[in-house]
This record gives C-alpha cells, structure tokens and sequence, in this order.
C-alpha cells in the first residue's frame, strides 16, 4: 500500500465479537496496528499503548484499533488480561489473515501479520504507511507528529 491510495474496506470482528466496518468510520481518521499474535510481550505493549493514548487520538478524530490474526475468544481473554478498557481489537482470524492480505502485510511463512501502523484519513485513504521491525514496538510519535503537524 501507499501513501494516497484508497484504503481496502473490510468487517472484522472485534473482542466483544462485534462488527467493526472501516467504511462507518468516513470522516474520522483510523488507526489500523497491525501486529503479529495476542498473547506476546512486544505486542502487549503495542496494544497498552494505544490504551494508553486512546483520549489524545480521540482528541485528533482518530479512532485506533489493533488488529491479529488471533481468534475472538482470545482476543477477548487477552483484551481483559492486559487491561484494554477502550481500545477495540480485531480478529482477523477467518478467512486467515485475509485483511492483512489486503494491506500487504501478511506473513505467509510466519502465518501471521507485520507489525505495522496504517493511518487512514477522513476520507478513506491512505495517509501513513510503516511497517516496523518485528521485536520493536512502534513508535506513535511520528504519528502525532503527522496528525499534530497537519
């Protein structure tokens, strides 16, 4: 994907087993993070750190979501085992990975997604874009900078 493209629409399941359509969130920005398996320390602090700027993205017309490859029953163990009160995370569980397909972004070797930010705008297309190294947790200050600058 790049920078301008118009953002794949897609429904996914989040841990409370309820639809999330990016299409019903035009005119809001929308923060798709990627990361690989529920479960794991990196991605437990990934998803903790969306918690943890949920009202500063709400203050920005973003709503962020994390989004695996993991089943809903987990995600929703994992979402109250880590503490996620207002973060909605996705199950892109079946048909197998098929939005990080989508997105480019999964790991047919590994059968589960990059770690990645995807920021899409208020009008449904790409306006960030970057996948991070595995066993690093993103940094979301290069996304402020962008959200804040512009």
């Amino acid at each position: 994907m790049n920078v301008g493209e118009k953002a794949p629409d897609f429904v996914l399941k989040d841990q409370n087993g309820e639809d999330f359509r990016l299409s019903n969130f035009s005119g809001k920005k929308v923060l798709l993070s990627f990361h690989p398996l529920a479960w794991t320390g990196i991605c437990e602090k990934q998803m903790k750190a969306l918690e943890e700027n949920h009202e500063r993205f709400e203050g920005l017309n973003v709503v962020p979501v994390g989004i695996s490859v993991d089943a809903v029953p987990s995600k929703k163990a994992w979402a109250e085992h880590i503490g996620l009160k207002k973060l909605r995370i996705l199950s892109d569980f079946w048909p197998h990975g098929e939005v990080a397909k989508l997105y480019g972004l999964f790991r047919e070797k590994d059968g589960f997604s990059e770690r990645a930010n995807v920021l899409i705008d208020e009008d449904g297309k790409v306006a960030f874009f970057k996948v991070y190294p595995i066993r690093e947790v993103p940094d979301l200050e290069g996304i402020f900078g962008l959200l804040e600058g512009g």
